[in-house]
């Protein structure tokens, strides 16, 4: 007798929603084959004081995912993300202005830092769940202040945490990482696809044409 497979909860017609606005993060999703729906949660994302890198995205994460499962239908399955650079223990956030953009590369070159993403993916109307954070290490190469400068005038990584952006002319300063390169951009596609076959979102991996 055939083995059956079960039925996916993620299919063309019932897509993951993911809880960002992150442009990137539904690229690296749709990049392997996974049909996306964007459904914004918004939260304030602001550190605590004394608050450590890893208690808030644990904390913002969470909050991501009370508010995404407040509005999805029942079965959907959810996707919410938060990504940190982190230097000596601090998370950077994104530049609040182009000054702030230029201390912040200031502080990064020449030196090593990482990335932290926490993910989680849950279906709404049910206890199924999964969460991990997974981390990067980045190494920049010295950097002067012409060429500091110049990055923060292209206005790349104005809207990135860190203030840069791996996947763009921000790759310049990088000569190597440490870890998962898509958890830079700002999502493991990895470790996402590993939580969803997991959880039985996906009963597979390519999905099929026909899904």
């Amino acid at each position: 007798m055939a083995r059956t497979e079960p039925s996916p909860l993620i299919t063309r017609l019932s897509p993951l929603i993911l809880a960002s606005r992150s442009p990137r993060r539904r690229e690296l999703i749709e990049q392997v084959g996974i049909p996306v729906e964007v459904r914004t949660a918004d939260v304030l994302e602001t550190v605590r004081s004394g608050e450590s890198a890893v208690t808030y995205l644990q904390r913002i994460v969470d909050e991501k995912l009370i508010a995404a499962r407040t509005t999805a239908p029942a079965d959907r399955v959810i996707l919410v993300a938060d990504t940190e650079v982190v230097h000596c223990g601090v998370p950077l956030g994104k530049p609040e202005s182009g000054d702030h953009a230029e201390q912040m590369l200031r502080s990064l070159a020449g030196n090593a830092h990482e990335v932290m993403t926490r993910f989680a993916v849950s279906v709404a109307g049910r206890d199924t769940h999964h969460a991990e954070t997974v981390t990067t290490r980045v190494f920049f190469r010295a950097l002067s202040d012409a060429e500091i400068a110049g990055y923060v005038a292209s206005k790349e990584g104005r809207d990135k945490a860190g203030g840069y952006a791996i996947q763009g002319l921000g790759a310049f300063a990088i000569p190597r990482i440490d870890g998962s390169y898509t958890n830079v951009v700002g999502l493991p596609v990895a470790e996402v696809i590993s939580a969803l076959l997991t959880i039985g979102a996906l009963s597979r991996f390519p999905l099929p044409v026909e899904l």
